[in-house]
């Protein structure tokens, strides 16, 4: 509502509210009052008073001035039952958003530094330039767009804009990249790798100085590696079939070797290998296979007058070794010995049959002694090889790795010096069989014990006792009488007697030739059981 219209509007009251003072209708017009005024002169007309609709009450009640009000706004609200005032705010708030107490201006002002001069004097807030903002300017329209900016603080660096990434094909051919650039980057790229090369041809040329270039270089030619029947391939083929034996006594702890000899998961091995877990309370012996798995295993029989044993590991389908035969064996064909010295699993050591049928006595447990009639070899074996196997060069098992000959005081003190013993895997698998099924072992027996004597022409094994009863006594040997053979195998010693007997059976009939007072004789023998 404009200035001029709200002021008709008071010199024109509303018709359908009539004033107190308003004339009566019996009164005269203003045209005939000008007419009256101006009777001694020209006569004066004044405009007709418009013509306005009578306004609905119910209008008037909504948007009419409250009594008392003549203009458009009030300096105090009149109640007329409609108008609520406002409750007076409290002194937070009086506080938060009330004017300063010294006073100022209705509205904020910039911050002027005192002793600042704003210029020209003008106001630094309502300056020339607030109608061309359009923050401060109240005529601007109102539309939507990005957000403003934030303000930038001095001294800080702007974030840093990712541009928009080009693909192959729209640098080359997009003509997106001036081809100027493109020609620049291609110059550049072949420096590059000309640099590189000269740097790769010096550094190999400096190589090459390392060698003069007129020496005469031994010809190598391809050779096709891991053949059937190498080291390499015999030993793939094996160790499968190898495992470890760990075995725990309290705090205390050991680790040999073992061959898988059947599908069942009979594992056989060196009698002093387990030895100390039999019957001892909480011992445990656990194999270990190639692969790494580990499973327990329990003792199946042990046999201590040769030094083997058998124990059996609850596996699924392990891998069977294949056994040979030992009797075919000659000096000087090679074998590979397997098994784990010092606890170093699947080691594989090389060498050959350095000799065969050699008496060997090893530690055995109270009086039982183990004498073994090994096969000797120069394949390094060290404590932990004992009860792997030694395989000749097709893979087969010809002996189970046993014991050695070191510089020390003991097997334990020394290391492998390329005197290694294995049980002959002829005798080893009637033992094996023999514990499998039964448990126990009966070995045949003379009833004697001997001596090892030589007059420096012939060797033999002097009589030194003869078992009561025993299968000596009944032949007729006596004390002093010199055995020098068993049958067909010579004997050189009380060890090589040992050997011999063992290997009949219970049972058998032997003759036995010996040298009495310097004379040979004959004696029959009927070996007993031990």
């Amino acid at each position: 509502m404009s200035d001029e219209q709200d002021a008709r509007e008071r010199a024109e009251p509303d018709s359908s509210v009539p004033p107190q003072d308003a004339p009566r209708p019996d009164a005269p017009g203003p045209e005939i009052a000008d007419l009256r005024e101006g009777a001694g002169g020209p006569p004066r007309l004044s405009p007709r008073p418009l013509e306005r609709p009578p306004v609905d009450p119910r209008t008037a009640a909504a948007f009419a001035r409250p009594n008392g009000v003549d203009g458009a706004f009030a300096s105090t609200p009149a109640s007329n039952g409609r108008t609520r005032l406002a409750p007076v705010p409290t002194a937070a708030l009086a506080t938060a958003f009330g004017r300063p107490a010294t006073g100022g201006p209705t509205l904020q002002r910039p911050p002027v530094e005192a002793g600042g001069s704003d210029g020209d004097g003008a106001d630094p807030f309502w300056n020339s330039g607030a109608q061309q903002d359009p923050w401060r300017n109240p005529a601007t329209p109102v539309e939507l767009g990005p957000p403003q900016p934030a303000e930038e603080t001095p001294g800080a660096s702007a974030p840093a804009r990712v541009g928009a990434r080009l693909s192959v094909r729209e640098l080359l051919f997009g003509r997106r990249v001036d081809p100027k650039a493109l020609v620049l980057l291609g110059v550049v790229a072949l420096l590059i790798g000309a640099v590189g090369g000269l740097v790769g041809r010096y550094t190999a040329e400096g190589a090459n100085s390392l060698t003069d270039p007129g020496a005469t270089l031994t010809a190598t030619s391809d050779g096709k590696e891991r053949p059937p029947g190498s080291v390499a391939d015999i030993a793939q083929r094996v160790l499968p079939a190898v495992v470890s034996i760990d075995v725990k006594v309290g705090q205390e702890g050991g680790t040999g070797s073992g061959v898988v000899i059947d599908h069942a998961g009979y594992v056989l091995t060196n009698n002093h290998v387990i030895a100390p877990a039999a019957g001892a309370q909480g011992a445990t012996i656990e194999a270990v296979f190639s692969n790494g798995t580990r499973a327990p295993a329990q003792i199946v029989g042990r046999d201590p007058k040769t030094d083997l044993a058998v124990v059996k590991v609850r596996v699924t389908n392990p891998t069977v070794a294949t056994i040979g035969t030992s009797k075919s064996l000659v000096v000087g064909d090679g074998v590979i010995a397997i098994g784990s010295p010092l606890g170093l699993a699947g080691t594989v050591t090389e060498g050959i049959v350095s000799a065969v049928d050699r008496p060997i006595r090893l530690d055995g447990e109270g009086s039982d002694v183990a004498v073994i009639d090994a096969v000797q070899t120069d394949a390094a074996i060290n404590p932990g090889n004992s009860g792997g196997p030694l395989v000749d060069s097709t893979g087969a098992v010809v002996g189970i790795n046993s014991a050695i000959r070191s510089l020390g005081a003991t097997q334990d003190e020394g290391g492998s010096i390329g005197l290694g013993f294995a049980i002959p895997i002829d005798d080893a698998r009637v033992i094996a069989e023999e514990l499998i099924g039964t448990g126990v072992v009966k070995h045949a027996d003379l009833g004697v014990n001997t001596r090892s004597v030589t007059d420096g022409a012939a060797d033999g094994a002097e009589v030194q006792n003869v078992v009561q009863g025993g299968a000596a006594a009944v032949a007729g040997i006596l004390e002093g009488d010199v055995i020098v053979k068993v049958a067909d195998r010579s004997v050189a010693g009380a060890d090589e007697l040992v050997v011999a007997v063992r290997k009949r059976n219970p049972g058998d009939v032997v003759p036995i030739q010996l040298v009495r007072d310097g004379r040979p004789l004959t004696v029959t023998a009927t070996l007993a059981s031990d």
